[in-house]
């Protein structure tokens, strides 16, 4: 049969009417996520544990292990979260001389630097106990180019304002190793605590979240992971910031509180705090000795 070519003139109305068939589709698909959400809160009634939905990401790929969360508010008992340790990542964030190093960028600013840099002496735990269960690890480092072309004016007179001898971001202080959070610089690399070893990644990203200014997500999607477990600095600014961008697009994140610090500690405690309010709104609150537990009893960890 041949359909003969014209300019329409004017739309024709559905043979179905007014209830079109892409809206029943629609009906059938929200009938169909709400019955898996009440086959995973019956699970949850019974074991407290938020278990990986295989029928969303398949079979295991690595070896599944638990860990215990902190109790959210008016929820009243201990969960679970689950993970499959082939889909799992340990993201280690910002762990630089700039935030937790002597003449960096936190340190000219004047803030204690015991704050952003005790957490590391449970963050290397973490790092020691994934490496060891065969968990992916990606670290994450802030920074920006060599001419400051991808660096909100805002944003460098603001640290000018504060730096100790008004030093701020693309100037180099005094008895500093660099210029402070240029790429390149030597302020700019981790520590050595929790450097990364052969075959870890290493994202870059220009400001304190990885959405708009890093390849992070793209680097996931290639390692086929659904579940996070977040370390860094600060609580309150970077690892907040991608937590909740990881949670927004369906992410499970679970932050270790004592392997997280901040410039003020009572920023620290409020950003810990708001993860856990409305059942956990950004994700679940847990510790390295949890995390270990967990490890241990699925035999991933000595």
């Amino acid at each position: 049969m041949v359909i003969e070519e014209r300019l329409i003139e004017k739309g024709t109305p559905s043979d179905h009417g007014a209830e079109r068939e892409y809206e029943r589709l629609l009906s059938k698909r929200r009938d169909e996520m709400l019955a898996r959400v009440d086959e995973g809160y019956q699970e949850w009634k019974k074991s407290r544990t938020y278990k990986v939905p295989q029928w969303l990401y398949g079979p295991p790929k690595g070896k599944l292990f638990r860990v215990e969360c902190e109790d959210v508010p008016n929820f009243g008992e201990t969960s679970y979260l689950e993970f499959d340790s082939a889909r799992t990542a340990l993201v280690s964030i910002d762990f630089q001389i700039d935030f937790c190093g002597e003449h960096g960028y936190v340190d000219v600013m004047g803030y204690p630097l015991a704050n952003t840099a005790n957490p590391l002496t449970f963050a290397r735990k973490a790092l020691a106990d994934a490496r060891k269960a065969g968990i992916a690890v990606v670290h994450c480092r802030e920074g920006h180019m060599p001419d400051l072309s991808d660096c909100p004016y805002n944003k460098i007179l603001r640290s000018k304002i504060i730096g100790k001898d008004s030093v701020g971001i693309g100037e180099r202080p005094e008895g500093g190793m660099g210029r402070l959070l240029l790429r390149g610089s030597l302020s700019w690399g981790i520590v050595k605590e929790v450097e990364p070893i052969e075959g870890e990644i290493l994202v870059d990203k220009a400001g304190k979240g990885v959405g708009y200014c890093s390849d992070f997500f793209l680097v996931l999607q290639q390692l086929g992971i659904s579940h996070l477990i977040l370390c860094g600095i600060t609580t309150d600014v970077c690892v907040h910031t991608i937590m909740r961008e990881a949670n927004d697009i369906g992410y499970w994140c679970m932050l270790l509180k004592d392997s997280v610090g901040a410039t003020d500690i009572s920023n620290h405690e409020a950003a810990i705090n708001s993860v856990k309010m409305q059942g956990g709104v950004f994700g679940w609150v847990s510790d390295t000795e949890r995390l270990h537990k967990g490890l241990r009893e699925a035999g991933l960890a000595a």
